[in-house]
C-alpha cells in the first residue's frame, strides 16, 4: 500500500533539493568575462545591463576592487559584468573617454548610461546595480 502524502512530500523535497543544485551550478558559472577589441561590441550589446570595469594591472585601487567586482557578479544575475584591461584595448577605453581608472560603465543594450570613476567599493557597484536594475 502506497502512502500517497509521503510520496508527495519526497516529491516535493527532491524538487527543492534539484532546485537548489541548479542554483549553485549557476551562481559557479557566472563570473566576469574579459572583454577587448574582438568580443566587447558582442557581449555589451547583447544583454540588457552590462557593467564594466576598465581596469590596468599596475592600479592599485584596481586590484582592490577586482574581488568585489567578481563577488558582486554573482549576486546580480540581471546584470553581466565585464573587465577591460585598458592598456591592452586603448581603443575601447578611449571610444568611452576613460581617463582615470578604475572606471565602471553601466551599458543597456550597448549604450553608456551610467558611468562611476575610483574605487568605489562594494557600496558604489551596489547603487548602480540597484539603479539600473530597477528602471
Amino acid at each position: 500500500m502506497v502512502d500517497e502524502e509521503l510520496e508527495r512530500l519526497k516529491k516535493k523535497q527532491l524538487e527543492e533539493v534539484l532546485k537548489l543544485q541548479n542554483q549553485s551550478i549557476l551562481s559557479e558559472k557566472i563570473s566576469v568575462i574579459d572583454l577587448d577589441i574582438n568580443n566587447f561590441e558582442q557581449i555589451v550589446s547583447k544583454d540588457a545591463l552590462t557593467l564594466v570595469d576598465f581596469w590596468a594591472e599596475w592600479c592599485g585601487p584596481c586590484k582592490s576592487m577586482h574581488p568585489i567586482f567578481s563577488r558582486l557578479a554573482k549576486k546580480y544575475h540581471n546584470v553581466k559584468f565585464g573587465r577591460v584591461n585598458v592598456d591592452n584595448n586603448q581603443d575601447i577605453a578611449m571610444k568611452f573617454g576613460v581617463q582615470s581608472i578604475p572606471t565602471f560603465i553601466m551599458f543597456r543594450n550597448g549604450k553608456p548610461i551610467d558611468k562611476m570613476i575610483g574605487a568605489v567599493g562594494e557600496p558604489g557597484i551596489h547603487m548602480i546595480c540597484k539603479k539600473h536594475s530597477l528602471n
